[in-house]
């Protein structure tokens, strides 16, 4: 099963919805052994294809926050949750989608993955009308490499026994990022580490670039993605203004910085965005390579697609039914051709059984122009021609004589008074033998061959015989 994994830019504000469009987007493609087979940078209509398909969401995109939800599930809990999370958004919360973290946080709360719905929904559609049937997006900043455990209280009690310096009551964290000098907390049960990633340039608009009076001789600004535990966030800032960034929003947390590498498509150019120029006002940054990023989207099981939003494989979208339109119109006319040879079949079988009736009528009642009624022609014929011999003195099969003949040549090895008694009744012959005699098995094959046809009464012990034809 081979894995598609993309990432995605993230949405400009200053473009309204009508004219999103998706740019060229830098991929992974891996094959069901995790080996890499592809990797690039391609528009959506010429991304390879493959059986399923994992978006990066970019941070700036999501507001991610934890809280405790009520116990409801399924169309419940998504009516819900707007009214949760109404007091922490600008936006009308009806208006954008909001997804769960299946893994509970401490508290017992859960986090939550908000997104403006129509962007969502255009990368979904976009996504399914191009032929990738099963989506997953999961969030960026879960793809961030993870930081060591947060330091407590108790450690650094530890730290203080041991004599190294900290001021009493509060928790000293070192930052790794040069010319940010060691944070002083008040005390705390623990600081979670801060790991964040330049994910590259960012790539404005003409209406931005004129608000803002930025140009090709100005400090580009870059995509920060931030983690800070299992919640993250987004920023655009100036390349030269990261360090100090990061330093004011980590506080007394450690800091871990990235910078994303190797990424499909980035020829080494002069321009102010080539990764050369953006790590000369960035220090402190380690490498982040592009495939590593999108391996760790593998393991993220935060699925975004949620409610309306779920991967659905079985339904058909204007895309599934384009690729099956020729089977089904195939299918279609197969169906037609055989309804309508089955129709012409049987309206040729019914004119030669009408054909058939007609014959046997026209005999009937050419045999015996008598006949005021036919209901039944072969069975009537059969009547009348029996009548007719027994008129002209004929014996009939079902006549005593005709069955005690028949009788009489199947006796062959049994002795003529071995017979009791002759019953006759009903076009039935009863025989009741003698006790000594014993029939041999052949006598029900011989009475066959005579035109007769024998059973035996367990009770009474006589044969009843009857014509067999």
């Amino acid at each position: 099963m081979s894995t598609l994994i993309v990432l995605l830019p993230p949405r400009d504000p200053a473009v309204p919805s009508q004219e999103w469009q998706l740019p060229e987007l830098p991929f992974v493609l891996l094959d069901k052994s995790g080996r890499t087979q592809r990797a690039g940078r391609s528009a959506l209509a010429l991304l390879p294809r493959a059986t399923s398909t994992v978006l990066m969401v970019a941070a700036r995109d999501l507001l991610m926050m934890p809280t405790t939800l009520p116990p409801l599930r399924g169309p419940k809990l998504r009516q819900a949750l707007p009214n949760i999370v109404e007091d922490q958004l600008i936006q009308d919360p009806q208006t954008c989608h909001i997804a769960v973290d299946p893994q509970p946080v401490a508290g017992g709360r859960q986090v939550l993955a908000i997104i403006d719905r129509g962007w969502f929904r255009f990368i979904c559609e976009a996504f399914t009308t191009a032929g990738h049937r099963s989506l997953r997006a999961v969030p960026v900043t879960r793809c961030l490499p993870q930081t060591a455990k947060a330091a407590t209280t108790a450690e650094v009690a530890e730290r203080v026994n041991a004599g190294e310096p900290a001021m009493a009551g509060a928790v000293e964290v070192a930052t790794s990022l040069p010319g940010l000098a060691p944070v002083v907390a008040p005390d705390a049960a623990a600081v979670v580490p801060m790991v964040a990633a330049v994910l590259g340039a960012v790539v404005q608009t003409a209406p931005a670039l004129l608000l803002e009076g930025a140009g090709e001789s100005g400090v580009p600004r870059v995509e920060l993605a931030i983690a800070r535990g299992v919640q993250g966030e987004g920023l655009a800032v100036p390349a030269n203004a990261v360090n100090a960034t990061l330093g004011a929003l980590a506080g007394a947390a450690s800091v871990s910085l990235y910078m994303l590498t190797e990424m499909p498509g980035n020829e080494p150019s002069l321009g102010n965005t080539s990764p050369a120029r953006l790590a000369a006002h960035i220090h402190g940054a380690s490498p982040l390579p592009f495939e590593q990023l999108a391996r760790r989207a593998l393991e993220c099981r935060f699925d975004l697609c949620q409610f309306e939003f779920a991967s659905q494989p079985w339904r058909l979208d204007r895309a599934t039914l384009r690729r099956l339109r020729l089977p089904v119109l195939l299918a279609v006319g197969a169906l037609l051709i055989s309804i309508v040879g089955a129709n012409v079949q049987w309206m040729m079988l019914a004119r030669q059984r009408d054909a058939i009736n007609t014959d046997m009528t026209r005999l009937l009642l050419d045999t015996f122009p008598k006949t005021t009624v036919v209901l039944d022609a072969p069975d009537q014929m059969s009547r009348q021609l029996q009548q007719l011999r027994v008129a002209a003195g004929e014996l009939s099969p079902d006549d005593f004589l005709s069955l005690a003949d028949g009788l009489a040549r199947s006796m062959a090895p049994v002795p003529v008074n071995g017979i009791a008694g002759l019953d006759y009744h009903d076009r039935r012959l009863d025989v009741t033998f003698k006790p000594e005699i014993k029939l041999d098995a052949d006598f029900p094959k011989r009475l066959a061959r005579n035109g007769l046809s024998g059973a035996i009464d367990s009770n009474t012990g006589k044969w009843t015989i009857r014509n067999g034809q």
